[in-house]
């Protein structure tokens, strides 16, 4: 079954090939770059099927040697190096089946992500600030592009709301994980008896969508346009800036008022609406389909405690897939991929058992 499959990924990349090399192909630079993405999401599959088939015919090629050989030393050596290549052989065909896997179609899109203060009060917003902090100082590590939507301050520092795009290379396939409840455990600042706290922070990671993915009759729309009133005194009181709109068939809202100019402020109040409406959308097909597994990871449900932030042990603790990593600083400090690799790993382990099971 599975050399089956490689059969034709493997045809599949020899046709790309040949189409690239056809002039009329190269001439025609949206065709070409379409052609040639899916070329390099094959390539690796193809290196490591040539490997495998490598592998296949070192242990056909040892085990005759074993069945035919009669001097039992060199026997006993082959048997050795059978034992090698098979365990190399389940290796690589499990990496191959991971590999397999179908991606999600999300998985290249931009995001809007928003982080919201929870229980906790004061030190909640404060959690909130350095969940964001974390989170930029992850985007500048992968070279991907922040920008601020909309801010609510906490008076005490931090946020009780703040929404922000971050725009590069395959930023939703590696940030989907991240919606839930995140909860920290220290003590606060303001704390004098040295008592541990616990508050929490929700995270909610949406797709970007462009407005040709999403249908919006502008006749459901009502556009609110009002002061802006906010952190810090900048531009508040002065000009009716602020925009809300609302979309009357969901009852699903969007805010800014962040820029001085209005238009601006539309059109990031837009940005957010169209990426909660397309969750909003994914949702409702998510409920439909009776038989669509439910696992913590994906499910995306955001009353769940996803991860826990202990300051004075010095660990985090993703309670999806049961993972303590007593490296705190180094995640807040934007090393994310400690849990992020093994939040995909444990993702694509169930969707291959899934997939194995349907076949």
């Amino acid at each position: 079954m599975l050399l089956e499959k490689l059969d034709k990924i493997e045809q599949r990349y020899r046709e790309i090939a040949t189409e690239m090399g056809k002039p009329e192909v190269a001439s025609d630079h949206e065709k070409y770059a379409q052609l040639a993405k899916e070329y390099a999401s094959l390539e690796e599959i193809v290196k490591k099927a040539t490997s495998y088939r490598k592998i296949l015919q070192e242990i056909e090629d040892t085990r005759t040697l074993i069945a035919e050989e009669n001097d039992e030393e060199l026997k006993d050596m082959a048997s050795e190096e059978l034992e090698e290549l098979e365990q190399k052989a389940e290796k690589l065909e499990k990496e191959i089946q991971m590999m397999l896997v179908p991606p999600d179609p999300n998985d290249s899109k931009n995001v809007v992500m928003e982080i919201r203060a929870g229980t906790g009060g004061d030190e909640a917003g404060i959690f909130a600030g350095d969940l964001f902090r974390m989170y930029q100082k992850y985007c500048e590590k992968k070279g991907w592009k922040t920008e601020v939507l909309s801010a609510s301050y906490s008076e005490r520092g931090g946020f009780k709301e703040i929404i922000f795009s971050i725009s590069g290379k395959n930023v939703y396939g590696r940030l989907k994980f991240e919606s839930g409840v995140h909860r920290v455990q220290r003590v606060p600042e303001t704390e004098t008896q040295g008592r541990i706290h616990t508050s929490a922070a929700s995270v909610v990671v949406l797709p970007e969508v462009e407005e040709v993915e999403i249908d919006i009759n502008p006749n459901d729309l009502r556009i609110d346009v009002f002061r802006a009133s906010g952190h810090g005194g900048q531009h508040v009181n002065t000009t009716d800036s602020a925009v809300r709109i609302v979309h009357l068939p969901t009852g699903i809202t969007a805010t800014c008022q962040d820029e001085k100019s209005q238009y601006k402020n539309k059109a990031k109040a837009m940005k957010v609406l169209m990426a909660r409406l397309y969750d909003h959308e994914m949702r409702k097909q998510k409920e439909v389909l009776t038989n669509q597994r439910r696992s913590m990871i994906r499910s995306g449900d955001r009353s769940e405690k996803i991860r826990t932030y202990n300051f004075p042990q010095g660990r985090v603790t993703d309670h999806r897939i049961n993972l303590t990593l007593y490296r705190l600083n180094e995640i807040l400090d934007g090393d994310l991929d400690l849990l992020i690799d093994e939040l995909l790993m444990a993702d694509r382990s169930e969707q291959l058992q899934i997939e194995t099971q349907s076949s």
